[in-house]
């Protein structure tokens, strides 16, 4: 009796995990499958950006596989010398730069100290804190263009890069408070018995632990940034303006040279897939970080 329930959990065994791969399979092709449509238009993009104009009006994008002949490096080289463009995209670099470190650093800053410093009002200030994450954008563009005029700032980089701050700050505390929360106190109180004071501990214990959630708040921030064309377009102008607002504004200028804003685009498209390709393994170990504790 025994000998055959072995025999039949280990054919059912066996059966659970030829279906368990069959189903696994499946599920992996469907996510190629998935991955692959959702990179088409931005594959597309990348073909068009290499196209001459008369091609790109006469046929569409896939004609490029019949005739290779068709790619040329022509608008690159006419985009890569039209200084508003190049300009723009230096000013992106030194908008979405600081935005995203001062964002980070400040964040995990506050989040340590929500988590595991005692002062008065603490769970209050929280709460205000959790509060701001509902606040829209809208609301305050009026508000910080006159607080930015009086201050003299309105029209620069640095008016755009303090609003992306403090609209950033508020879901980067949230984060990485709750992130810090999950760190064993044992670990901390073991660090302050070797001597270890508050900027020590933070500097080299809990930093440290929190690089998977610090990486993908910076992929989340960097992109937030790098994308936004709103927040630019109203605090910055021709000198300071990034390259969402720069491709934008030269639309008309352009006109029906498609090849021209195809290349722009693709080069702002890009360079964010290129960052989140980079750390996505410290992205995804971010993601799961939570659901592993």
């Amino acid at each position: 009796m025994t000998t055959l329930d072995t025999t039949v959990r280990a054919k059912r065994s066996l059966a659970s995990r030829v279906a368990s791969g069959a189903a696994g399979g499946a599920l992996r092709i469907f996510l190629i499958v998935i991955a692959l449509v959702w990179l088409v238009p931005t594959f597309g993009l990348l073909v068009s950006s290499f196209r001459d104009p008369t091609d790109i009006a006469a046929s569409g994008w896939w004609k490029v596989f019949s005739a290779p002949g068709q790619l040329t490096a022509h608008s690159y080289e006419t985009l890569l010398k039209n200084e508003t463009i190049t300009d723009s995209l230096f000013n992106t670099v030194w908008i979405t730069v600081p935005a995203t470190l001062l964002v980070v650093l400040i964040g995990a800053m506050a989040g340590y100290a929500f988590a595991w410093m005692d002062f008065k009002g603490r769970d209050t200030w929280f709460m205000v804190v959790v509060g701001l994450l509902v606040v829209p954008v809208q609301v305050a563009l009026i508000p910080l263009t006159v607080l930015f005029r009086e201050i003299g700032i309105f029209g620069d980089i640095i008016a755009a890069v303090l609003f992306h701050v403090g609209f950033g700050l508020p879901f980067a505390i949230f984060l990485l408070r709750n992130f810090f929360a999950e760190i064993p106190r044992e670990l901390l109180e073991a660090a302050r018995l070797d001597g270890a004071g508050e900027a020590r501990l933070f500097a080299t214990v809990v930093l440290p632990l929190a690089a998977p959630a610090l990486a993908s708040l910076g992929i989340f921030q960097f992109l937030w940034v790098w994308n936004d064309m709103l927040v630019a377009l109203v605090f910055t102008n021709a000198d300071s303006q990034p390259l969402t607002v720069a491709l934008q504004q030269q639309v008309r200028q352009f006109g029906s040279n498609i090849e021209i804003l195809a290349t722009g685009a693709f080069i702002s498209m890009v360079i964010p897939l290129i960052v989140f390709f980079a750390f996505q393994r410290q992205f995804v170990s971010g993601v799961m970080a939570g659901a592993v504790k």
